[in-house]
């Protein structure tokens, strides 16, 4: 039988939205927070995954992320200003909603939870603001988005 487990991280980042008719045009900041749910069928010793795994993965990313501004790699503007005056930042393909974040942290997760054979879904939920999230899954098996 499949159980769901989960765990919860949380970080500060600032980002713009640099075709944003509103005040997201703006630099900005969020104290982030993501949820990472698994599911799986749990080992003989009855985890689904050990959660120190799962800090283990997220961490790294969570330590690249904390305390930077991310940033599209089109924003020529910031990228200009975040080069020059030497802060750290992260750069994503794609402009940094909430959506795109997510996508990126699943996209960074199901290699990492792949290796457990156990595991059959991965999903992701980005908290921007304590009330808006983004969320998205993947099949482990067949390694879809859903």
């Amino acid at each position: 039988m499949n159980v769901n487990i989960s765990k919860e991280f949380r970080w500060e980042m600032s980002h713009r939205l640099p075709y944003h008719e509103g005040p997201c045009n703006n630099i900005h900041g969020h104290t982030y927070r993501i949820r990472i749910e698994l599911q799986g069928e749990p080992t003989k010793e009855g985890m689904v995954l050990d959660y120190y795994h799962i800090k283990r993965i997220i961490s790294p990313l969570i330590d690249q992320l904390d305390h930077s501004f991310i940033c599209d790699n089109s924003d020529k503007t910031m990228l200009d200003f975040l080069k020059t005056n030497n802060f750290k930042y992260y750069l994503l393909p794609e402009y940094t909603t909430a959506e795109n974040i997510t996508k990126f942290f699943l996209k960074q997760l199901i290699p990492q939870f792949q290796k457990y054979k156990n595991l059959t879904t991965v999903k992701v939920r980005v908290y921007e603001t304590e009330d808006v999230f983004a969320e998205v899954s993947a099949n482990l098996i067949e390694s879809g988005i859903v």
